[in-house]
């Protein structure tokens, strides 16, 4: 089921972009509240069928029989529902509706699962629609990327609020001091103990060459907020060849580089999401122009895609943007690149239509002075270079992707304005 997620998830791209079209009436379910009979596990709740995201799903425990519901927010008139399946697909359905949750009323009955993109022409008046799952097509529970019911009426979308005096800044952060050494790389060198440079870990303070994502969701974190269990790292920071580690690793996600249209359209970074950025294989300043050194509490001192030179009593600063346009499909790369991308004039490309929040890496190293003594594990200041592996709860992203980013709002640690 796991190896097959990309593969149907790549079929979704082509349909992404027009999925509200694919019906003649309105689409109802999207955003809306969902529960489920069983989730396979905190991973895959049953909102991400409701998320509008083809790299999220709800997946139910591994039995028959299961159900996924949708409030509609109100009295609806629903002419179509449309199920895109994972690989894990309900062998037989049947579609219901209620007015009150609790009394249901049969839309369709023993519906024949087919797996992939399915539409069911369906016609009823209810403020809730449920699929009830009643034998499961694999070994796996059922599980599906979107829930999309279609219609009229329905509850007004709710809009966030904006509190009086919000700084309108599209930001949330987590702030994760470092947590642990390693020559290991999960993303590049996967269980390959030894085979990277030096790395210092931040996040997950159990991070190694083994680790997987759901290594990472079940272990703790040093992070602020704690319930961040992603994992950070970048090439270790020597001053005359001692480690030197910084003060803080701030990590910013952030809605910018693309038109406010955009960033509200932004979507939560995938759960199991693996990113590199930067050129650890850089050989000049002009090799990693994503990168930039400059000097806390020293104005227009220093500013360079290598080290600076950093007055006494400041601090040398690393600052490093990730790309923020998904291709919609893939959670990593054989590069760990090339499924993601830069926006360009303020928009994403066509080949990467997903905007997602930008992650900024901010390091402060307690060092200034002649940067002569100063390497990273990878080589010169312009190797720099950061490591992403998203294990943030999929609901407190998408919360907060709501609430700060899609709004334009500046939240703290906290996930709040």
């Amino acid at each position: 089921m796991r190896l097959a997620l990309a593969a149907s998830a790549a079929a979704l791209l082509i349909l992404y972009p027009v999925t509200a079209r694919a019906a003649a009436d309105g689409l109802l379910s999207q955003g809306r509240t969902a529960t489920a009979s069983s989730t396979e596990s905190a991973a895959f709740p049953a909102s991400n069928a409701v998320d509008g995201n083809p790299g999220t799903r709800w997946s139910s425990a591994f039995s028959d029989p299961q159900w996924l519901q949708v409030d509609l927010g109100g009295t609806a008139t629903v002419s179509s529902v449309v199920l895109e399946w994972e690989a894990a697909y309900a062998k037989t359905f049947n579609l219901k509706i209620s007015t009150n949750g609790s009394s249901w009323s049969d839309l369709r009955t023993s519906v024949a699962g087919t797996g992939g993109r399915q539409t069911v022409a369906v016609s009823g008046s209810g403020r809730y629609v449920r699929l009830e799952s009643l034998t499961r097509a694999t070994q796996w529970g059922v599980s599906l990327t979107e829930f999309q019911v279609y219609g009229t009426g329905g509850g007004t979308a709710p809009t966030p609020t904006i509190p009086p005096g919000a700084v309108r800044v599209a930001e949330f952060l987590a702030d994760c001091p470092f947590s642990h050494r390693l020559p290991d790389d999960p993303i590049v060198f996967p269980n390959m103990p030894g085979a990277s440079h030096m790395h210092s870990f931040f996040g997950s303070e159990v991070t190694n060459a083994n680790s997987t994502v759901t290594d990472l969701f079940n272990a703790n974190s040093n992070c602020n907020p704690s319930i961040d269990k992603s994992s950070y790292w970048i090439p270790t920071f020597y001053q005359n060849n001692v480690p030197v580690e910084p003060t803080t690793g701030i990590f910013y996600y952030l809605g910018e580089g693309v038109s406010d249209a955009l960033i509200a359209q932004t979507q939560p970074l995938p759960f199991g999401l693996r990113i590199v950025a930067g050129n650890a294989r850089a050989t000049g300043p002009g090799d990693n122009t994503i990168s930039r050194w400059s000097c806390l509490h020293a104005g227009e001192v220093g500013s360079s895609h290598d080290f600076v030179t950093c007055p006494a009593g400041t601090m040398l600063e690393s600052y490093l943007d990730f790309p923020h346009c998904w291709d919609g499909v893939n959670l990593d790369s054989p590069d760990h690149k090339s499924h993601m991308a830069y926006p360009v004039n303020n928009a994403c490309p066509a080949t990467h239509p997903v905007v997602v929040p930008k992650l900024r890496q901010v390091m402060r190293y307690p060092v200034s002075g002649n940067p002569a003594g100063f390497r990273l594990a990878s080589g010169a200041g312009y190797t720099m270079h950061g490591d992403f592996f998203n294990a943030w709860p999929v609901d407190e992203m998408a919360r907060r992707v709501n609430d700060c980013i899609r709004v334009i709002v500046k939240c703290g640690t906290n996930g709040r304005p």
